[in-house]
C-alpha cells in the first residue's frame, strides 16, 4: 500500500496530482511550520508570462502551522482571482471547465490555508477521477506526534503503508534506513513533466494544473503519468 504525506497546496502543479494518483492513501500534511512555499500561492500562464495568484493571509506569525494560517477576507481575492484566470485563459477550449472547479473550491467555507489548499487538491482530484482509488486524510486526525523523518515513518506505519513515495526535498532530509526497518520502501517521484498543448508560448511544466484543465478537459489525464523510482536509484546509493 502506497502513501503520500504532502502539506496540501493552493490549485497545485500537476506533479501533485501524479502523486495522487500513485497513492493509495494522501495524508494532508498540514499541521506543520508554515515556510515560504506553494501553500498559498501558484503560478498560470498569460500572455505576459507566468505571474503569481497569492492567497492573502492576516495576523501570521513565526512558527504558526499552515492549517492555523489564516486567510485574509477583508478584500475580495476570490473574485480577483477568478477574473485573473477567466482574462488568461478565455480563449483555451475547456475554459468553463476549469472555472467551474475554481468555483466549487471557492463555494466551501475556508478561513485557513489548509481549508483552501485541501480543497484545491480534491477538486481537481475528482475532476480527473483520481480520487476513485485513493483515500485522503489529515495528519492531525491521525495523533501521531514527532517531527520529520520519524513521524513520517509513524503515519505509513499506522496507515499499513508499504510504500512511502515522496517528492525531491525530502532527499534532504529524510532516514531512508528507518523506512527500510519496517520494510517500508521508500520511492522519490521521478516526475516527466510531459508537455501539452497551452497557450501563450513555450511549454512550462510548474505552473498550476488547472492550465491542463483548461487546454484539455479530461483528456488531460493521460499527461498525469509520472511514476516513481526506488531512494537508491534517485540518490545513487550503491546496492
Amino acid at each position: 500500500m502506497k502513501v503520500v504525506v504532502s502539506q496540501s497546496m493552493y490549485f497545485p502543479w500537476v506533479g501533485l496530482l501524479e502523486q495522487v494518483r500513485l497513492a493509495d492513501t494522501f495524508v494532508h500534511y498540514d499541521d506543520v511550520q508554515f515556510t515560504r512555499g506553494f501553500y498559498n500561492r501558484v503560478q498560470i500562464k498569460t500572455p505576459n508570462g507566468t505571474p503569481w495568484l497569492t492567497v492573502p493571509t492576516r495576523d501570521r506569525h513565526r512558527g504558526q502551522l499552515i492549517d492555523e494560517v489564516r486567510i485574509d477576507d477583508r478584500e475580495d481575492w476570490r473574485a480577483a482571482h477568478r477574473a485573473t484566470l477567466r482574462a488568461a485563459y478565455r480563449q483555451a477550449p475547456h475554459l468553463d471547465e476549469m472555472l467551474g472547479i475554481v468555483d466549487r473550491v471557492f463555494s466551501q467555507s475556508a478561513d485557513t490555508l489548509g481549508h483552501v489548499g485541501r480543497a484545491s487538491i480534491i477538486e481537481l482530484s475528482r475532476y480527473f477521477g483520481l480520487d476513485s482509488g485513493t483515500r485522503f486524510c489529515d495528519s492531525r486526525d491521525l495523533g501521531i506526534g514527532g517531527s520529520s523523518s520519524q513521524r513520517l515513518h509513524d503515519i505509513c506505519v499506522a496507515l499499513g503503508g508499504s510504500a512511502y513515495v515522496t517528492g525531491h526535498g525530502a532527499a534532504n532530509y529524510l532516514d531512508h534506513h528507518l523506512f527500510e526497518q519496517s520494510d517500508i520502501e521508500v520511492r522519490y517521484m521521478d516526475y516527466q513533466r510531459a508537455p501539452y498543448p497551452q497557450l501563450h508560448g513555450a511549454f512550462t511544466p510548474y505552473v498550476t494544473a488547472l492550465d491542463l484543465v483548461a487546454n484539455l478537459g479530461r483528456e488531460g489525464l493521460s499527461f498525469i503519468r509520472s511514476g516513481s523510482v526506488s531512494w537508491k536509484e534517485f540518490t545513487h546509493e550503491p546496492d
